[in-house]
């Protein structure tokens, strides 16, 4: 088989970083066509420099990374700088990137690649705020049909919300730009915090990270050694749920995951539980399944995988 041709769509964030790393080591079956970034975790300016931090990290400069919106769609932005510290990289010391962005805007890039390609032959990855993804299907409707898969970290049914009571982070941001993706109609994968709050990072994980001996170990475990920090304070959690390298996984191992067909639906009107994914779990709806909605994880065939490939770069 052929590597599978993704755009990575992403605020990083430690977790994002890493999901980036898996990517980049994995290119016997993961071609990444370009990274667009988004304002999520921390603004646009930071995404879009923490990107190229990661690809200089792992030695790829050949990359492109592309700049987006900088805010939703219809409301202010929400930043998570008590998640992610206030670079959104913060834990391990990485010097500012020497490769510049790529011109113009990552909107243009996503339309531009996906007519570029042959229908379906293109996953879309978003690892943060659907704004980007939401703009460019608003913006050329054609590329839409031409969309192979969306995989994505957002959503939660059974761990209900960690910015809000009901919403998880990446929805909850940009509902609308979410809602857009929902009714696409294109096949989507949600790696939900059902999933995700199973991929903690013990300590045991951690060091195994930390002992393989290069740059980009080292960096990941004091990315994570930071990042715990929160969920241990939040959920009492023995380690940090890596989220997003959940959905780079599935692209590598899909047997890792497993989950049900369902209908998602966007909250985007209840201020009191605006950004929520109502997952049709328990299929009491006549609503029609639209998503894949994970809820399992092999997390030791998880960690396995992520600390073979990051031992590449």
């Amino acid at each position: 088989m052929p590597p599978r041709k993704i755009i990575i769509d992403t605020d990083p964030g430690q977790d994002d970083a890493v999901a980036i790393l898996l990517a980049l080591a994995s290119p016997e079956e993961i071609e990444i066509l370009g990274i667009s970034a988004v304002a999520g975790n921390v603004p646009l300016e930071l995404t879009a420099k923490n990107a190229r931090i990661v690809c200089e990290l792992a030695g790829r400069t050949d990359v492109p990374v592309y700049a987006g919106c900088d805010r939703p769609l219809n409301r202010p932005l929400v930043t998570a700088e008590h998640v992610h510290g206030k670079t959104g990289l913060d834990g391990p010391d990485l010097p500012d990137p020497q490769m510049p962005l790529a011109e113009g805007h990552a909107v243009n890039f996503i339309i531009d690649t996906l007519r570029a390609h042959e229908p379906g032959t293109v996953t879309l990855c978003p690892l943060g705020p659907l704004t980007n993804i939401a703009t460019a299907f608003s913006k050329a409707p054609d590329i839409v049909d031409r969309v192979q898969e969306i995989v994505l970290m957002g959503g939660a049914y059974f761990e209900v919300g960690n910015i809000t009571p009901t919403a998880e982070f990446n929805i909850h941001v940009d509902p609308e730009a979410a809602d857009i993706v929902f009714k696409s109609g294109r096949p989507i994968v949600v790696m939900s915090l059902d999933v995700t709050h199973k991929a903690l990072v013990t300590r045991p994980r951690n060091d195994a990270f930390r002992t393989l001996g290069n740059k980009v170990g080292l960096a990941v475990a004091e990315m994570t050694d930071f990042f715990e920090r929160f969920d241990n304070e939040k959920y009492g959690s023995q380690g940090a749920p890596l989220h997003d390298p959940c959905v780079t996984a599935y692209l590598i191992r899909p047997e890792l995951f497993s989950g049900r067909h369902v209908n998602v639906e966007i909250e985007t009107q209840s201020e009191l539980t605006m950004g929520m994914t109502v997952a049709d779990w328990w299929g009491v709806t006549d609503r029609a399944p639209n998503a894949l909605f994970m809820g399992e994880i092999d997390a030791d065939g998880f960690f396995d995988l992520l600390t073979e490939r990051l031992a590449r770069l």
